[in-house]
């Protein structure tokens, strides 16, 4: 399995991939506004044996409350079903962690598992008091520090793209 940027010519693919993961079009429709509306994007597919079989998107996030802190949202994940539990999910978020890292992010956010994100460093928002727009459980609005001590003293709630608000 190799993960790479995703290229123009990929999108048909990850289009099926997101169809093939999830239950509607949501999530599909997501990747395809994001790509459009959303600047920058990190966009990654991981491959095997030349297929798409997974993909992951990261867009940033806005902070009212702290407008000069750069931070990025992880949404969607998507795996191949037949490709599940094989740990390529694991190597796109890794890879999209790093590729936000190096491009001057100090936190990511996500509503995700609870159970499957902390592996990453993913922690409960309720833990550094920062809220989100999504009305869900605080264990499931979660945040990732790619700066030790970024969010310190930190509050305020959390907005991803204006693209979330149209799903």
């Amino acid at each position: 399995m190799h993960v790479r940027a995703e290229r123009p010519e990929d999108h048909g693919a990850v289009r099926a991939v997101n169809l093939a993961a999830f239950d509607t079009a949501t999530e599909a429709d997501l990747v395809d506004a994001l790509r459009a509306r959303a600047d920058p994007v990190i966009s990654l597919v991981a491959e095997h044996g030349g297929e798409v079989v997974g993909h992951v998107m990261f867009t940033p996030v806005t902070w009212a409350e702290h407008p000069t802190l750069a931070l990025m949202g992880l949404a969607p994940l998507a795996v191949a079903p037949r490709h599940q539990r094989q740990g390529v999910g694991g190597a796109l978020v890794r890879a999209g962690l790093e590729a936000c890292r190096e491009g001057g992010y100090g936190a990511v956010a996500v509503v995700g598992h609870p159970e499957y994100y902390p592996r990453f460093g993913f922690a409960a928002s309720s833990r550094f008091g920062i809220g989100s727009q999504f009305d869900v459980p605080p264990e499931v609005f979660m945040l990732a520090e790619l700066v030790p001590g970024y969010l310190e003293g930190c509050s305020g709630t959390i907005r991803f793209h204006a693209a979330f608000d149209d799903i």
